[in-house]
């Protein structure tokens, strides 16, 4: 039994970690690109996207301090990306590219590993589903504002939607009792290829019909 909950500790923290990694070269390659910023700039805006989703998830769910800030990996792995992002992204002729390939596998992982952390931590399914989103695109909320930019997700191609996707299938395997790292991979997966659908296709969740508001 023990064995089984340090390989489930063990699978989280591998896909939080991986995460964490892929938002922290999309927060640093999204400096870089859209705002005119030094290095501490682009460390900021970095770490702030690896680890802004995960200080979320962790406050609503009272485990505190957050893993962000207890665990040093999570701090140094940001850190790395953003600074890997800093030497080698200017030599990136095109970032649009691999902003919004980071940013769907951050989305994919956060998803997992935030509804895995909420239903650990007794919540309900609905929940956490709900955390599992709030988790994806909390970090790059926290981007976009600080760069001026409409979030993603309230305006851009199936931002939420792969997120909730992904979280309901962990969701759903654990209540179950079949989760494990095949299903994780396949909900990750799932999440990346439907974000990465509607970035290439420019499909956007359904928008409200427009209307002469002036009368």
């Amino acid at each position: 039994m023990r064995a089984e909950v340090d390989t489930g500790e063990t699978l989280l923290l591998a896909l939080d970690l991986t995460g964490t990694f892929a938002f922290a070269l999309n927060g640093a390659l999204t400096a870089m690109r859209v705002a005119d910023v030094d290095i501490i700039g682009v460390l900021t805006l970095g770490i702030i996207t690896a680890m802004g989703g995960g200080i979320v998830r962790d406050m609503l769910i009272d485990s505190l301090p957050p893993a962000t800030f207890s665990d040093w990996r999570y701090l140094a792995v940001a850190a790395g990306g953003s600074l890997i992002a800093f030497f080698l992204g200017r030599r990136l002729s095109h970032l649009m590219g691999p902003i919004n390939m980071l940013d769907a596998v951050g989305l994919s992982f956060f998803a997992v590993t935030g509804a895995s952390k909420a239903l650990a931590f007794g919540l309900g399914p609905a929940q956490a589903v709900i955390l599992g989103a709030v988790t994806a695109v909390g970090g790059g909320t926290l981007r976009d504002v600080l760069t001026k930019r409409v979030p993603n997700v309230l305006r851009s191609e199936l931002y939420a939607i792969p997120a909730l996707i992904a979280a309901t299938i962990v969701v759903v395997a654990t209540t179950f009792h079949f989760y494990g790292l095949p299903i994780a991979l396949v909900a990750a997966v799932l999440c990346f290829a439907v974000r990465m659908i509607g970035v290439r296709y420019d499909l956007n969740a359904p928008k409200p019909p427009r209307r002469n508001l002036g009368g």
